[in-house]
């Protein structure tokens, strides 16, 4: 077997300062426990995977709040006018990964910039 090489652009010190406040005892004892609640038949893998959801998203409020209009929106996130329109007047959803986006937009205005 090949051994494995991680390589990265950040420090040893940097990687560990980002785990930091992980316990991954924790964490993989939650999964376990959901595991055994799916297989039990106490909850569905919808259940959990909700659970691992962002907050919801005011979509309109989000775009209202850096100054946008929809078309200029639209352009930042990828998606058509049309799109953004729709997800303001409650017409479709967000995909998740455009949840995300939006989400991380809300908490730090100056990723607009970035994108």
């Amino acid at each position: 077997m090949k051994n494995l090489e991680f390589n990265s652009s950040l420090s040893q010190e940097q990687i560990e300062d980002n785990f930091k406040n992980v316990n991954f005892f924790d964490e993989v004892m939650e999964g376990l426990e959901e595991a055994l609640a799916y297989e039990k038949g106490t909850a569905t893998a919808e259940t959990i995977a909700r659970k691992r959801t962002l907050p919801n998203i005011d979509v309109f409020e989000i775009r209202n709040s850096l100054s946008m209009t929809q078309r200029a929106f639209a352009a930042i996130l990828g998606v058509s006018c049309r799109t953004v329109e729709a997800w303001e007047c409650g017409k479709s959803n967000p995909t998740p990964t455009a949840k995300k986006l939006m989400f991380l937009i809300s908490q730090d205005h100056s990723l607009i910039q970035k994108l």
